[in-house]
C-alpha cells in the first residue's frame, strides 16, 4: 500500500507544521534565554554564583509561560465552535485544525508537566549555590543569609520556598514562575556603564584594605589616605589587552519584575469569561418531551430549548443533578434544530453508571428497553442541563461535494443529524454523493434509525437521485440473523451485508467512481476501523482521487 504525499499533505500537512512551529518557538524561546542568563552582563555576578543552574531555571520558565499561555486557549469551546461556524476561517484546512485541539491542549500540558521538573530540579541546584557560593562582597545579591546555610530552609523555612514546594505538590506549576521565591532572589545589575562586570574599584580597595593588582602599584601609593578620583589614569598595556577595567561606583541590583501574569492573564480570563458565558447559557432547564428505549441499551432523548441553536455533527455536553451533582457527559446530537421544527435529540447508549441511573430516572421501567420495537413513555421528567453546542469534524461532511461516513456501532449518532437535515433538504449543500457505512455486531442496532433511512431513501427516489446516498449496512455477527430487519425495512435488507468491509477494495471503488475529486473521510468507532481509514487516506490510488480523513474527538 503505497503512500501518496499528496494525500498526506493533505491530512497531516497542516498538523506537522504547526507542530514544527510551535516546537521551534519553544527552542528559541529557550536557546535565548538560555544565551541571556549565561552571556549577558547584568547577571554576570549572579552567573558566577549560580553557574548552570540559573540558565537552565530561566529557560525553562519562559518554555513554561509561552505553554501556560497557550494550555487553555484549546479547551475554549465556545470559541472553536465560533470560528468553525463563522467564516472567518475560510480554509477547511484551518477548520480541520481546529480538530486537533485537544492533542494540542495534551501536549501542552506533557510540556509545561516536563519542563515544570526541569525548573524545579534546577532551582534546588540553586539553592544548594546560594549557600554554598554565598557572596560576601555583594550581600545584596545573596538569597542565603551567611554561607553554608542549609538549602532545605531556603526551600521549607522560608515563605516563597514553602509557597513555591506547595504549588508544585498541587500541580499549579504554572504559577510557581511568579512567586517571589523564583522571581524576588533572582537579581540583575542595572549600572553596567558605572560598574561594568569584573572591573576594578579603587576606592573599595583603598577602603576595605585589600590587595591592589600589580599593574596598579606604581599609581596607588601605600600611604594614600584620600579616595581615588573617579578620572584615575589606567596603565595603558592594561587598556589594551582589556585585562582590567576601572569602574566609578558599586554594582547595583534589581530584583525580576514578575512576568508570568503577563503570559497568562489573557487566556486565563478568556477561559473563565468563556466558562461564566457556558454557565449562564446552560443554566435554564430544557424541557424533555419524549424519551424512547430502543433495543441494544440505547436510550433517545428529544428536548426543547428557548434559542437553541445547532448545526449537524455538533454535540451537548448533559448535567443531570439528580444523576451527578458534579458529573456532566458529552453526546453528539441525532436531531437538530430547524426553521419549522425547535425539537432537538440525542441518543445514548447504557454503558456505565450515569447513563444507567439516568435512564432509571427517565423510564418508568427498567425492562422496556428488552422489547423487540421502540417503546414510548410519558412522566414527569427529571430537570435536565444543556450546555451547548460545541463543534466537531463532522460540520464538514456537507461541504464536500462527495462525502465517505463510516459509523461503528453507537458511532453513527453524529451521521443521524446530517441524515435528518438531508431528509429536511439537500439542494441547498454543496454534497452531491454521500457513501454511509455502518458496522454493528447486533442486527437490532439498525433500527434505531433504520426508519430515517428508509425515510430518506424514499424521498431520493421520488426526487429522482437514487445515487444521491450510497447506503451500506454491515453486520460483523452472524449470532441472529433470523431476526432480520423485515418487509417494513425492505430498502435496507438489500443493502445488508454479512462480515465486514473491505476496505481497500471499498476505497478503490469510490476513487474509480470520483475521478480526481476531494472526498472527506468522516469516521466514529473503534480506533482500530479509524486506524484503517486514517491509512487508507493517505495511500495513493491510479484516478486521481484525495481523501481527507477526518474522526470525531470531544474536546
Amino acid at each position: 500500500m503505497a503512500l501518496s504525499w499528496r494525500s498526506w499533505l493533505a491530512n497531516e500537512g497542516s498538523k506537522h507544521l504547526f507542530l514544527f512551529f510551535w516546537l521551534s518557538l519553544n527552542v528559541w524561546l529557550f536557546g535565548k534565554t538560555f544565551l541571556l542568563y549565561n552571556q549577558g552582563l547584568q547577571y554576570y555576578y549572579l552567573h558566577q554564583m549560580l553557574g548552570l543552574g540559573l540558565c537552565v531555571s530561566r529557560a525553562s520558565a519562559s518554555v513554561l509561560n509561552l505553554n501556560c499561555c497557550l494550555v487553555l486557549l484549546p479547551m475554549c469551546r465556545v470559541l472553536l465552535a465560533f470560528l468553525r461556524g463563522s467564516q472567518k476561517v475560510a480554509s477547511k484546512k484551518t477548520r480541520r485544525l481546529l480538530d486537533k485541539s485537544k492533542t494540542f491542549h495534551v501536549t501542552c500540558g506533557v510540556t509545561i508537566c516536563i519542563f515544570s521538573v526541569l525548573h524545579v530540579a534546577a532551582h534546588l541546584v540553586n539553592a544548594l549555590n546560594f549557600s554554598e557560593n554565598y557572596n560576601e562582597e555583594y550581600v545584596t545579591l545573596n538569597a542565603a543569609n551567611y554561607r553554608g546555610e542549609d538549602p532545605r530552609k531556603l526551600l521549607f523555612a522560608t515563605v516563597p520556598g514553602l509557597t513555591g514546594v506547595i504549588m508544585v505538590l498541587v500541580l499549579f506549576l504554572m504559577c510557581t514562575a511568579s512567586t517571589y521565591a523564583i522571581r524576588g532572589v533572582l537579581k540583575y545589575q542595572t549600572n553596567l556603564e558605572e560598574h561594568p562586570p569584573g572591573c576594578f574599584n579603587p576606592n573599595k580597595t583603598f577602603r576595605q584594605n585589600l590587595t591592589v593588582p600589580k599593574a596598579f602599584e606604581e599609581l596607588f601609593p601605600a600611604s594614600a589616605t584620600e579616595p581615588f578620583p573617579e578620572d584615575l589614569p589606567v596603565p595603558e598595556p592594561f587598556v589594551q589587552n582589556s585585562f582590567m577595567r576601572v569602574c566609578s561606583e558599586e554594582p547595583k541590583f534589581q530584583s525580576h519584575f514578575p512576568e508570568t501574569w503577563l503570559w497568562i492573564s489573557g487566556p486565563l480570563c478568556l477561559y473563565c469569561v468563556e466558562r461564566l458565558y457556558r454557565y449562564i447559557r446552560s443554566s435554564k432547564p430544557v424541557t424533555i418531551t419524549s424519551v424512547t428505549a430502543h433495543p441494544a441499551n440505547v436510550l433517545e432523548v428529544r428536548m426543547v430549548k428557548e434559542d437553541f441553536e445547532a448545526r449537524p455533527g455538533q454535540y451537548v455536553i448533559l448535567h443531570c443533578p439528580r444523576v451527578s451533582a458534579l458529573e456532566s457527559h458529552p453526546f453528539t446530537l441525532t436531531m437538530c434544530p430547524t426553521d419549522t421544527k425547535a425539537t432537538f435529540g440525542v441518543h445514548l447508549k447504557v454503558v456505565g453508571d450515569w447513563t444507567e441511573r439516568f435512564r432509571d430516572l427517565l423510564l418508568l421501567h427498567s425492562n422496556q428497553d428488552t422489547e423487540i420495537l421502540p417503546i414510548f413513555q410519558q412522566r414527569r421528567y427529571p430537570k435536565l442541563y444543556v450546555d451547548g453546542p460545541f463543534g466537531s469534524p463532522f460540520e464538514e461532511s456537507l461541504n464536500y461535494e462527495v462525502s465517505l461516513c463510516v459509523a461503528g456501532g453507537i458511532g453513527v449518532t453524529p451521521f443521524a443529524s446530517v441524515l435528518n437535515t438531508l431528509l429536511d433538504g439537500w439542494k441547498c449543500y454543496k454534497l452531491r454523493r454521500l457513501y454511509f457505512i455502518w458496522v454493528c455486531r447486533d442486527i437490532e442496532s439498525f433500527r434505531w434509525f433504520a426508519d430515517l433511512l428508509c425515510m430518506l431513501h424514499n424521498k431520493l427516489w421520488q426526487e429522482n437521485r437514487p445515487d444521491y446516498i450510497n447506503i451500506q449496512l454491515y453486520l460483523s455477527q452472524t449470532d441472529g440473523i433470523q431476526k432480520i430487519i423485515g418487509e417494513k425495512y425492505q430498502a435496507l435488507n438489500s443493502r445488508l451485508l454479512i462480515g465486514r468491509p473491505r476496505w481497500k477494495l471499498l476505497f478503490d471503488d469510490i476513487a474509480k467512481c470520483n475521478r480526481r475529486k476531494t472526498i472527506g473521510v468522516f469516521c466514529c468507532g473503534p480506533n482500530k476501523i479509524s486506524k484503517i481509514l486514517h491509512k487508507l487516506s493517505n495511500s495513493s490510488n491510479s484516478y486521481g482521487t484525495r481523501f481527507e480523513y477526518n474522526k470525531e474527538s470531544f474536546s
